[in-house]
């Protein structure tokens, strides 16, 4: 049962690093915007038959 409870418990560690650094990256860290223009050629607007 030790063993248990010590593997619990660094589950439950691992998940909690885990879970802030996802909180850190979202509360911290700004993505930078920019525009993205790419052509679509036209044989992908028709199906070909």
């Amino acid at each position: 049962m030790p063993s248990l409870f010590r593997f619990l418990v660094f589950l439950g560690v691992l998940s909690g690093l885990a879970y802030g650094a996802v909180f850190s990256l979202a509360r911290f860290v700004e993505p930078k915007q920019r525009d993205i223009t790419f052509t679509v050629p036209n044989d992908k607007f028709y199906k070909n038959h």
